[in-house]
């Protein structure tokens, strides 16, 4: 029933993607979804050098036997990262879908498709959609306004540039943003979709690796607790509300610079924040999906939910509708 240009494409059995998440994307993620019929993907850059990732790509195919792929984010970094490096791994590797974000990744397409990989790219406009189909990729993954991480400047929601983006290309649409549950599958392949990507949701299962103080934080958060920080650097991030968070919206009402924001930003206070589950360490990215997650499932119980419930909205849509007195009841 949820067989879609996407599955296809990357042979996988539901269209469901695991968002490539900074120090969460692991293999035992990873390796989880896939193996639960989605698209499990590594993060290239939670790994400190090329021979770390290639390590990690080893050790998530002794978990899995199915498609995965690997994440490369092209933003601005506080240390200069060697991206040619990253590529000649996935590349030698034999890795076979990389999904790209940030920046434009034109000058890496020639390399990537001459490996014989598929390419998506993540981005939050149309018109960036219409150029990652110019230039090459194989998929666009387009993020709205609710997403975790980054939304971009213009604050445009998933429902306006789901279908937006899927009028304006031809190749498939993956809906990124606001998606963790049945109702938002079925409602992004309405829209126009090809599939969804879901990151929050994966943040909260079983095989996350992540302590558990943070994964009862998501539980207990509400969809009013995120909140968009570093917009002064045209850098906008949405990550939940902690004193870090909140520091940092108040340094920059007063107009603090980079270097000033730098020891509240700094990844590394992220990363501790994960492995500590001391929630006031650092920053955390997360979508306001999170109003919408109160469980802790494991990874393949949460994709079973979304596939069996979707089909049972899917049967609604279809069930015989009665009218009784000009009504429909």
């Amino acid at each position: 029933m949820f067989q879609t240009r996407l599955t296809q494409l990357l042979g996988i059995e539901y269209p469901i993607i695991q968002g490539g998440m900074q120090w969460i994307s692991r293999s035992e993620l990873v390796g989880a979804v896939s193996n639960a019929g989605g698209l499990g993907i590594l993060s290239a850059l939670t790994f400190a050098s090329p021979a770390d990732l290639a390590a990690e790509i080893r050790k998530t195919r002794g978990i899995t036997d199915k498609p995965f792929g690997v994440n490369l984010t092209m933003l601005p970094t506080l240390h200069p990262v060697d991206i040619d490096s990253y590529i000649d791994v996935i590349v030698n590797e034999g890795v076979q879908i990389v999904e790209t974000a940030g920046r434009n990744p034109e000058q890496y397409m020639g390399r990537l498709k001459a490996g014989g990989i598929k390419v998506i790219h993540k981005c939050v406009a149309v018109r960036f959609a219409r150029t990652a189909e110019r230039i090459g990729c194989d998929v666009v993954s387009i993020d709205g306004y609710e997403c975790a991480g980054h939304p971009g400047e213009e604050d445009v929601t998933s429902l306006i540039l789901i279908p937006m983006a899927a009028d304006a290309v031809k190749i498939p649409v993956v809906a990124s943003g606001g998606f963790g549950d049945a109702r938002g599958l079925v409602a992004a392949l309405a829209l126009g979709a090809d599939g969804i990507n879901m990151g929050t949701r994966f943040m909260a299962t079983q095989e996350a690796p992540i302590h558990p103080r943070v994964k009862e934080w998501l539980i207990q958060a509400t969809e009013r607790d995120t909140m968009i920080i570093l917009r002064s650097l045209r850098n906008s991030v949405r990550v939940l509300r902690n004193p870090v968070a909140e520091k940092v919206a108040e340094m920059e009402k007063r107009g603090a610079a980079l270097e000033e924001l730098v020891p509240l930003i700094s990844g590394q206070g992220g990363k501790e924040l994960l492995e500590t589950g001391e929630l006031d360490r650092g920053l955390q990215a997360c979508g306001q999906v999170v109003g919408l997650i109160h469980d802790m499932p494991s990874v393949k119980e949460v994709i079973d939910r979304i596939v069996d419930e979707a089909r049972d909205i899917v049967e609604r849509f279809y069930a015989p509708v009665t009218v009784h007195k000009g009504r429909i009841p």
